[in-house]
């Protein structure tokens, strides 16, 4: 039992993405490898090793070769330090990117507020009003927000961000101001880079990993915005996002605190260790 439940249910020929005990159950009636066979067995069967086939979890292995080099500066700059050499009190680090395909839905019926026996209520027909996108950027270790809301991304929006921030003291004045981004195609790569520090020369431009926006912290802060400010939602316009989003970001930055980043190198190179892919899919790659 234990190890039909270790493997995909296709291999035995089910149209199925995954077994539920349910059908566990009606497969090893259905094959005689058991007369007889209760739900909670199988399931006390698995529980003694931990296995749960009916849940699932998304992976990626690093599939950039210079993952942990590009990676390491990364987390070196959280724990305020660059190349070997402790951040001095006018080197600044900021997270930036951009939350896209934020839903513009007016619903047809407005969401009814809780009450006693009674959990918030929200009507599932709506009309959709197109997307918008939040670019936002997160000084890492003095908790604060810039952001603005957009109908499309563009690198005239990120770049006018990028001025606003640095237009503002501590900013304009500051030795060394880093800006972690990933791989988006509006600050991606060299360019970026040049095109950034021609205009800026104090700004520092890294660049993630492929792949790594887990260690991006704003993206911290983005599933904060979509948990507190945009689930559930009832945007009519685009004006409407706006309000919530630049709110919520004016609410936060009152009760913000630096983000409690414990992942070192240290740290990587255990996960590199952890995760790295099995020899064929090396050979493929």
């Amino acid at each position: 039992m234990k190890a039909i439940a270790c493997e995909l249910p296709s291999k035995f020929g089910l149209p199925l993405s995954r077994f539920s005990r349910e059908d566990l159950r009606r497969y090893v009636l259905a094959s005689g490898l058991v007369a007889h066979i209760s739900g909670v067995t199988i399931w006390r069967w698995l529980r003694a090793d931990a296995i749960r086939p009916w849940s699932h979890r998304s992976w990626i292995f690093p599939r950039d070769p210079l993952f942990a080099e590009k990676a390491g500066p990364v987390l070196d700059l959280y724990h305020r330090r660059w190349r070997g050499q402790a951040l001095g009190p006018r080197d600044f680090v900021l997270s930036a990117d951009e939350k896209t395909q934020i839903q513009i839905r007016a619903r047809h019926h407005p969401i009814t507020a809780p009450g006693a026996h009674r959990p918030m209520r929200v009507e599932s027909d709506y009309s959709r009003q197109g997307t918008c996108a939040y670019v936002a950027a997160w000084d890492v270790h003095r908790a604060k927000l810039f952001g603005r809301v957009v109908k499309k991304i563009s690198i005239a929006r990120f770049d006018a961000l990028v001025a606003d921030v640095m237009r503002r003291a501590p900013y304009r004045t500051a030795r060394r101001v880093f800006w972690i981004v990933d791989n988006g195609t509006i600050h991606r790569g060299q360019r970026a880079r040049n095109r950034l520090s021609a205009r800026w020369p104090n700004l520092i431009l890294v660049h993630l990993p492929i792949h790594a926006s887990w260690l991006n912290q704003i993206e911290i802060y983005f599933s904060i915005v979509q948990r507190k400010a945009l689930t559930p939602d009832a945007f009519p316009t685009q004006a409407d996002v706006t309000q919530r989003l630049l709110g919520f970001q004016r609410h936060y930055q009152r009760i913000a605190r630096p983000f409690e980043w414990r992942f070192s190198r240290t740290d990587l190179m255990k996960l590199m260790q952890r995760c790295s892919p099995p020899p064929l899919l090396r050979k493929a790659a």
